[in-house]
């Protein structure tokens, strides 16, 4: 596929070879280039040989660089393609359970192989083919799966798919190729959890030491889901099946190969009511992007920040939001930090979910609305602090598309929104950020 440059970084080994904005990309060391992995993996090499097209006209460029430095082509998409979409339609897929009206970007479902190794993201694996998967242990791409199962027939059932479960032979197939593997499964009460559960912990299990991690978090339940597979969220019982078997399989794991490999997502210790696992539980925070852990490393940076912070805080009241399901844990962070800082006042208020219901606990699904709408008429102190997760990660916009000033110009306070870090957590609070 021959792909057209849009720009041209300067200074850049490509600048130097006098590439020019409209050039057509042909080939990378005689390799046609399809897309993003093959012009990075080919272009890695020292000596680099480009033929582009200029004016219908064939042109060789011969480059030399240090190895892995960076061409400095620019095209129209990252990707130099469309992201490839989902072919599922899993039971338990949260953008089937969206509202209509929001953005257009937050209705688009990515399965993209190529953004998993890029940005992290979890694919299914069933828009791959065998020639994929080549490529895939070719280039070295090490990937993140969403298994949900092992059972091949639950698993064409869960994601409604009749080829997710053939699909399964390309997790050994990865992992006896010495790639490390990343896993997450999104445990459904009464489907993949129980027995179905133990047998895909074992399955994967069975794959160490390439699979390097599992996380295993709760299906997310809206209130819009009139026609879709009958989900019922988790309760305290359970969650605590949940945390017991997958305690058994991290014993196993950790006699056989010094390390735990799975992870309950920290949303199934809040359900269940048990206390936080200690640090050590957490290895090197390996899902930590998944949830697991992010309650445990926060309390552990905070309390770190609180003794090294030694200078002393003028008097100050403030306002701390919070989902429902985090909040008995922020009321204990907010005592530690008044004890420690008498002149400080922290008022830590839950923000229900009416946006997409009750049942959704978590501060990242907080829209605007909601907490204007919740907070309207309060004393919020002299500042208002959000969780970083509830905005756009490059703007300051919420899931309904107001923004922080928006919600400034509406309760009358200033706004600042603090990161999962322990350390911007209390700065946050103690106005010591600016």
């Amino acid at each position: 596929m021959a792909v057209r440059i849009t720009g041209i970084v300067k200074p850049s080994p490509a600048h130097r070879a006098r590439i020019k904005s409209n050039d057509v990309l042909i080939s990378v060391n005689g390799h046609e280039i399809s897309d993003v992995l093959d012009y990075m993996f080919y272009a890695a090499e020292d000596n680099v040989e480009l033929v582009i097209e200029r004016k219908g006209k064939l042109i060789t460029k011969t480059i030399n660089k240090s190895e892995y430095d960076d061409l400095g082509l620019e095209f129209a998409s990252f990707l130099m393609d469309d992201k490839r979409s989902c072919s599922n339609k899993c039971i338990f897929c949260f953008i089937d359970q969206m509202p209509p009206g929001m953005r257009e970007t937050l209705y688009f479902k990515d399965d993209d192989a190529r953004l998993s190794f890029l940005q992290g993201n979890y694919v299914t694996l069933t828009n791959l083919n065998d020639n994929d998967i080549k490529r895939i242990i070719d280039m070295r791409l090490n990937i993140n799966v969403s298994v949900h199962t092992t059972n091949p027939e639950l698993r064409c059932k869960m994601m409604n798919n009749r080829f997710a479960g053939e699909k399964l032979k390309y997790l050994k197939m990865i992992a006896d190729s010495g790639l490390m593997l990343n896993c997450q499964i999104v445990c459904c009460p009464g489907v993949n959890d129980g027995d179905e559960l133990k047998r895909t912990l074992n399955d994967l299990s069975d794959l160490m030491p390439n699979v390097q991690s599992v996380a295993v978090v709760p299906v997310g339940i809206t209130k819009y889901r009139d026609g879709l597979y009958p989900l019922v969220p988790f309760d305290k019982k359970n969650a605590g099946d949940v945390i017991d078997i997958i305690t058994t399989v991290q014993d196993k794991c950790l006699e056989e190969y010094g390390r735990r490999m799975v992870f309950p997502a920290d949303e199934f210790y809040i359900i269940a009511g048990r206390e936080l696992p200690q640090t050590e539980f957490y290895e090197d925070y390996p899902q930590y992007e998944n949830g697991v852990g992010l309650l445990r490393s926060l309390s552990d940076e905070l309390d770190d920040a609180l003794k090294e912070i030694t200078e002393n805080v003028e008097k100050r009241t403030v306002t701390l939001i919070t989902g429902t399901a985090a909040y008995s844990f922020h009321l204990k962070l907010a005592d530690r930090i008044m004890e420690r800082f008498p002149n400080v006042k922290i008022n830590v208020v839950k923000i229900t979910n009416n946006f997409f219901g009750d049942t959704i606990t978590v501060a990242g699904l907080i829209t605007a609305r909601d907490m204007i709408d919740q907070l309207k008429g309060r004393d919020l102190g002299d500042e208002l602090i959000i969780p970083k997760v509830m905005l756009k990660a490059d703007e300051p916009v919420f899931l309904d598309d107001l923004t922080v000033q928006d919600v400034e110009n509406e309760l009358g306070v200033r706004v600042s929104a603090s990161a999962n870090d322990g350390y911007e957590y209390l700065e946050k609070i103690l106005g010591m950020d600016d």
